[in-house]
C-alpha cells in the first residue's frame, strides 16, 4: 500500500524519526546466520576527547556505506564501533579543568586523579557517539567497546607479559623522543619533522696538550655540557695522530677523548662530531663502542639540570643564548652559518622534541615485522590504493624499536613491579604481591602508562573478546576491511598488522582502504589556526545528513584528498529534492493495486525496455565498482541514471501513458516506475540511507526496511539490446532539436512540423509519440528521400536520421536575422581582444602558464561560437 509523501522533505524532521526506527528494528545488529558469510569492519575509535570533525564524517561516510551494501548483499554484516581513551590528550583536558580550580594532578593524587578522568569520560565519552549517530552510522552500538574497558584491559595485559616472556618487551636506557612540554615519551611515529630555519655554530676545542685544537659544528651548543668525547673517522689522515688524545670541553673547562669510529663522515663539517651520548641516538650508540660517560644535562621539562653549571635552572632556549654568548666572548666561537634544518616536534602540542636518554619499555621490533611484511608482499593483506604498500614496506622493513611506556597516569599501567630488595622486575598477569625472583613484598609498580597505540594496535581482535575465544571472535574475525586516512598507517595499521599476525597467527584484515584527508575549499588543511574548519553538524543541521555523505562520497577516489565545497552540500540537497518530487509523482499516481512487481515481458513497451535494460547494466556496474572499493565511481553512476534517466526521460516517456485511457497500458508504466524506483533506491542507500528509507516506506515494498532489502542482482532477462539501441536513436532525434531551438530561443510552446529521414524507419515510426511530445513537433512525417526544396528548412543530423524543421514555422525570420547577427557582431569583437592579449608576447611570457592556457581555451570556444552563428545566419538569409 503506497503513501503520500509531503510536498518538502524535511530531513530534520526525517532523520531522527528513521534512525529511531532502524535501531528499534535491531538492523544494526550482526548475528551468525545459517548459510550466511561474516562481513566485518573495525571502526577507527575515535578519541573520547572528540567532537565530530569532517575527518570523522568521511571515515564513517565511507565505511558505513561499504557495511550496507553488503548487509543488503546478505552478509552478516558488521560494524564494530568504540571509542579510544586517547592517553595524552584526555589527560590534558582533565589537567585543564583542574587548573581552573586551582589544582595540579598531584594535589589529588593518582588514585583522584584518575576518578576525576573516569568521571569526564561518563560525561563527555559519550557524545562523540551521538554525533556518529547523526551521520546515519549503522553500527552494532549494543557491541561498543572502549580501549580501557575491561575486556579490552586484559587483552593489553595479556599481549604486554606474552611479549615480555618471549624476550621482545624490555626495559632499557636508551635515546628516546621526548616533549618537554607534554612530559613525556614519544615513538618515532608521534614525531613529525619539520623544516625550520637555525644556525650551524663553530665551535673551537682546544687540545688538552697545547698542541692545537680541533672544531666542530653543532645545531644545538646547549647540549654541549654534556658533551663526553669527540669522534674522527679511523680513515681520516688529518687527525689520526690525535686519536686517544684529549680535548678541552669549553665552558666546562673538562678533558674528554677523541675516539676514531665510522660514524664521523671525512666529507661533513670539518670531519670532527662533538659526542653528547645523553642527547643524541648516532652519539649514543658510539658512546657504547667506545665507552664514553653518558650525562644528561636536561631535565624532564627540558631545563638545565645540576651537571650544566651556572647554566642550572635555564630553559634549554635561554641556556642556548647563554651559552653562545659565553662562547664567543671566550674566543671559542669560530664562525655562525644560517642552517635550516629538520626538526622533530611533537605530534600533539607541536613543540620542538628533545632526545634525550631515559629508562623507558620498548618492543623488539625486528621479530614482530617479519611477518607483517610478509603477509603485505605476498597480498594477504592488500592496499588500496596499491601505492601505500610501499609506504608500509619502507617503514616495516626500517622500524626502530617502538617507545611503549608514557609518563602519564590515565591509560593501562604497565604490569610490571621492582623489588627494592634486589632490583627484580616481576612482570605479571595478575597484580604482584611479591618479588618473585627473592619473595620481599617491598616491590612498587612501575608509575608509567603504556603508550595509546598499544592497545589501539589490538583493536581488530580485542573488541571481538580475545584472549577468549569467543563465538565472536571464531565468526567474525579476521575483519574484511579496514578504511582509514594515509595519516596512520604508522601509528596505527601497521602496529595492527604484526599484532594480529603474531597473537592470533592471522593478519587483522584482508583490505586496507586508504582515503585522503578533507581539506577546504583552496586546499589548505582544516585546522583551528587558519580557522577553516567546516563543523559537520552544521552541514547537517543546514543541508541534511544524506547531502554531506554524498559531498563526501561523489568524486572521491581512494588515497587521494578532497576539497570541500559547501556549494556542493547544496547541489547535493538539490538532488535529493529533485529524487524527492520524483517519487511524489509516481505516488499521486498510483492506486490501491499498485505493485513493485514487473509486467511480462510482452506488455513492456520500448520505453520500458529501455529504461529496465539500462537499470540491469547500472545494477551491474554499481555492483563492481562497491567490490572493488570505487565508491566515487559507483554513486555518480546512481545520480546520472536517477537524474538523467529516470526523472528526466523515463517519467517524462511515460506520461502520455499515464494520462491515457486505456488502463492496462497505466499500469505497465506504473509498474515499471514503481520497480525501477525501488531497485535505484536499494542501489542509492548505503549513500543515502536517510531519503531512501523514508521514499521506499511510501511505495509498494516487501519487507519492513530499506537498509535489510536485498541488494539488486543482475537479470539477464532484461537485456534489451535492440530496444535500448533503438530508443538511444529516438532520443538522440529529441535532444538534437531540442538543442537547435535552444540556440534559436525558441520556446517549447511554439510547435512546428517535423521531418524525418532515416535508413530506420521503422524506429522512428514507433518513436514517433514520442517525438512529436518531447520535440514540440505538431505532427511528424517520414520521409523515403530529402524534401525537394531545403532552403526554407534547418537540418539537425544525428546517426541515424536527418531531422528537418521549417524555420518559418518557428521563427520571425527578420528579428532572428537581426538577433543572429548582433550576437555574430559581439562574439567576433571577444575574440578579437582575446586573440590580440594572446598576440602580445608580454602577456604570453610573463602571466602564469594556467592564466594563458584559460586565455586560449576562451578563444577557442569564442572561434566554435562564432562558427555556429555564422552557420545559423546563412541559414536564416536562404530563407
Amino acid at each position: 500500500m503506497a503513501r503520500e509523501l509531503p510536498k518538502v522533505y524535511e530531513p530534520q524532521q526525517v532523520e531522527n524519526r528513521i534512525y529511531e526506527m532502524w535501531e528499534k528494528g535491531g538492523y544494526f545488529r550482526a548475528k551468525k546466520t545459517e548459510g550466511r558469510k561474516p562481513f566485518t569492519i573495525v571502526m577507527p575509535p575515535p578519541n573520547v576527547t572528540g567532537q565530530l570533525h569532517m575527518g570523522h564524517a568521511m571515515d564513517a561516510t565511507l565505511q558505513d556505506t561499504l557495511i550496507r551494501f553488503k548487509r543488503m548483499q546478505g552478509f552478516d554484516a558488521l560494524w564494530l564501533p568504540g571509542v579510544d581513551h586517547a592517553g595524552i590528550a584526555t589527560q590534558i583536558k582533565v589537567e585543564e579543568e583542574l587548573r581552573k580550580e586551582g589544582l595540579t594532578r598531584y594535589d589529588l593524587g593518582r588514585e583522584k586523579f584518575l576518578e576525576r578522568v573516569w568521571d569526564w569520560k561518563h560525561t563527555y565519552g559519550n557524545r562523540i557517539v551521538e554525533q556518529q549517530k547523526k551521520l546515519g552510522s549503522s553500527c552494532d552500538w549494543d557491541r561498543a567497546r572502549f580501549t580501557m574497558d575491561e575486556g579490552c584491559s586484559n587483552a593489553v595485559r595479556e599481549v604486554f607479559v606474552s611479549l615480555y616472556e618471549k624476550g621482545l618487551i624490555y626495559k632499557g636506557s636508551r635515546i628516546i623522543n621526548w616533549c618537554p612540554h607534554c612530559v613525556t615519551a614519544l615513538s618515532d611515529a608521534e614525531v613529525e619533522y619539520v623544516d625550520k630555519p637555525g644556525h650551524l655554530w663553530h665551535i673551537r676545542y682546544p687540545m688538552a696538550d697545547g698542541s692545537g685544537e680541533v672544531v666542530i659544528a653543532t645545531t644545538r651548543p646547549e647540549t654541549m655540557l654534556g658533551d663526553t668525547g669527540v669522534c674522527v673517522n679511523p680513515n681520516d689522515a688529518r687527525y689520526q695522530h690525535i686519536v686517544g688524545k684529549k680535548v678541552i670541553l669549553p665552558l666546562v673547562n673538562k678533558e674528554i677523548p677523541i675516539v676514531a669510529d665510522d660514524y664521523a663522515e671525512m666529507e661533513f663539517g670539518t670531519g670532527c662530531v662533538k659526542m653528547t651520548p645523553a642527547h643524541d641516538p648516532n652519539d649514543f650508540e658510539v658512546g657504547l663502542r667506545h665507552n664514553l660517560e653518558v650525562i644528561r644535562v636536561l631535565n624532564d621539562n627540558g631545563i638545565v639540570n645540576e651537571f650544566g653549571g651556572k647554566y642550572e635552572g635555564m630553559d634549554r632556549y635561554e641556556a642556548r643564548k647563554a651559552i653562545v654568548a659565553d662562547l664567543e666572548a671566550q674566543g671559542y666561537l669560530v664562525t655562525v652559518e644560517d642552517h635550516a634544518h629538520n626538526v622533530g616536534t611533537c605530534y600533539r602540542c607541536h613543540n620542538d622534541v628533545e632526545p634525550i636518554i631515559s629508562a623507558q619499555w620498548f618492543v623488539k621490533m625486528k621479530p614482530l615485522a617479519e611477518e607483517a611484511i610478509r603477509v603485505v608482499k605476498e597480498g594477504q593483506t592488500k592496499f588500496v590504493p596499491e601505492r601505500f604498500s610501499k609506504t608500509y614496506l619502507n617503514w616495516m622493513e626500517n622500524v626502530r624499536d617502538w617507545c611503549i611506556s608514557r609518563q602519564l597516569w590515565w591509560g593501562h599501567q604497565i604490569p610490571a613491579w621492582t623489588c627494592a630488595q634486589c632490583g627484580h622486575i616481576t612482570v605479571s598477569r595478575q597484580d604482584a604481591c611479591k618479588c618473585e625472583k627473592c619473595g620481599s613484598t617491598n616491590i612498587e609498580r612501575d608509575p608509567d602508562v603504556l603508550d595509546t597505540w598499544f592497545s589501539s594496535a589490538l583493536w581488530p581482535f580485542e573488541t571481538l573478546g580475545w584472549p577468549e575465544k569467543t563465538e565472536d571472535l571464531e565468526y567474525f574475525y579476521p575483519t574484511d576491511v579496514l578504511v582509514t586516512g594515509y595519516d596512520i598507517i604508522f601509528f596505527w595499521v601497521a602496529r595492527m598488522i604484526f599484532s594480529g599476525c603474531e597473537h592470533t597467527g592471522k593478519t587483522p584484515f584482508h583490505t586496507v582502504l586508504i582515503h585522503g584527508l578533507v581539506r577546504d575549499d583552496k586546499g589548505r588543511k582544516m585546522s583551528k589556526s587558519l580557522g577553516n574548519g567546516i563543523d559537520p553538524l552544521e552541514m547537517i543541521e543546514k543541508f541534511g545528513c544524506d547531502a554531506l555523505r554524498m559531498n563526501m562520497v561523489m568524486g572521491n577516489s581512494p588515497g587521494n584528498d578532497m576539497r570541500f565545497y559547501v556549494e556542493r552540500c547544496e547541489a547535493m540537497r538539490n538532488f535529493a529534492n529533485k529524487l524527492w518530487n520524483a517519487s511524489r509523482y509516481v505516488l499521486m499516481n498510483l492506486g490501491e493495486d499498485a505493485t513493485n512487481k514487473l509486467p511480462v515481458a510482452e506488455n513492456l513497451t520500448i520505453a520500458d525496455k529501455w529504461v529496465l535494460s539500462k537499470l540491469n547494466a547500472l545494477i551491474a556496474d554499481v555492483t563492481e565498482n562497491l567490490e572493488k572499493y570505487e565508491l566515487g565511481v559507483a554513486v555518480q553512476k546512481v545520480y546520472d541514471f536517477l537524474w538523467d534517466t529516470y526523472c528526466d526521460w523515463y517519467i517524462e516517456l511515460t506520461k502520455a501513458r499515464l494520462y491515457s485511457e486505456d488502463p492496462a497500458q497505466k499500469q505497465t508504466a506504473l509498474a515499471v516506475l514503481v520497480y525501477v524506483l525501488d531497485q535505484t533506491l536499494r542501489l542509492l542507500h548505503p549513500f543515502m540511507p536517510f531519503i531512501t528509507e523514508e521514499i521506499w516506506q511510501s511505495i509498494p515494498h516487501d519487507g519492513e526496511a530499506l537498509m535489510a532489502a536485498p541488494w539488486p542482482v543482475f537479470d539477464q532477462k532484461l537485456v534489451f539490446q535492440t530496444e535500448e539501441s533503438q530508443m538511444e536513436s529516438v532520443m538522440n532525434a529529441i535532444r538534437a532539436i531540442r538543442n537547435r531551438r535552444a540556440d534559436m530561443n525558441v520556446p517549447p510552446s511554439k510547435k512546428a512540423a517535423l521531418f524525418v529521414l532515416s535508413s530506420k524507419p521503422q524506429i522512428f515510426a514507433e518513436g514517433e509519440g514520442f517525438i512529436q511530445r518531447l520535440a514540440y513537433a505538431d505532427r511528424v512525417t517520414l520521409l523515403d528521400s530529402e524534401p525537394e526544396n531545403i532552403d526554407g528548412m534547418i537540418c539537425c543530423t544525428t546517426a541515424d536520421a536527418k531531422l528537418y524543421i521549417p524555420m518559418g514555422q518557428l521563427v520571425d525570420v527578420a528579428k532572428e536575422l537581426d538577433r543572429v547577427s548582433k550576437e555574430l557582431e559581439k562574439a567576433r569583437k571577444n575574440l578579437a581582444a582575446l586573440e590580440g592579449k594572446l598576440s602580445n608576447e608580454n602577456f604570453v611570457s610573463r602571466a602564469p602558464e594556467a592564466v594563458v592556457n584559460a586565455e586560449r581555451e576562451k578563444a577557442a570556444k569564442a572561434r566554435d561560437l562564432i562558427a555556429q552563428l555564422e552557420e545559423s545566419e546563412a541559414a536564416l538569409k536562404r530563407l
